[in-house]
């Protein structure tokens, strides 16, 4: 039974490089019961065999909305707010009071996202790094800051 309703809390991934991560992030948003933008052009074909294997029979059950671009993403998902998980951000995932409409916006493995879409977002959120990190796999960053945003939806309390 999903957590939350289904297709509330959005993950979307601009631009996707990596089949294996895609595929990890689809199957969390299956288990979770979140719902999944994928904002093209991707690096990959989306039904690439690395993205199967890692999706398994989670991939339909995590509803992915394809777009085919950023300005088609944001026509069909209307005036809701747009969540960066970015480095370049000040405010850390555990201070952002989530909603149950949001969506959490993760960009490209290889290059995040655009100036005009980072300065689109609503709001900016970073996972605090040891100094020497850079970052870390979009997959892991996409569990930690939904599995904070469930928990502020499920009890109300920011950390």
């Amino acid at each position: 039974m999903p957590i939350l309703p289904p297709h509330q809390l959005r993950l979307a991934l601009f631009q996707p490089d990596q089949p294996q991560n895609t595929g990890a992030i689809m199957r969390l948003c299956a288990c979770l019961g979140l719902g999944l933008d994928i904002i093209e052009p991707c690096g990959f074909v989306l039904d690439d065999a690395r993205l199967r294997r890692v999706a398994m029979d989670y991939g339909q059950l995590a509803h992915p909305a394809r777009h085919r671009d950023w300005e088609s993403f944001r026509q069909q998902t209307g005036p809701r707010r747009i969540v960066l998980l970015t480095t370049r951000a000040e405010m850390p995932y555990t201070q952002c009071a989530y909603r149950p409409d949001d969506i959490l916006l993760l960009g490209q493995e290889s290059a995040g996202v655009p100036d005009t879409v980072h300065e689109t977002a609503t709001l900016r959120v970073t996972i605090p790094l040891t100094p020497a990190a850079r970052s870390l796999n979009i997959g892991m960053a996409a569990a930690i800051v939904a599995a904070e945003a469930i928990r502020q939806l499920e009890t109300g309390k920011v950390s």
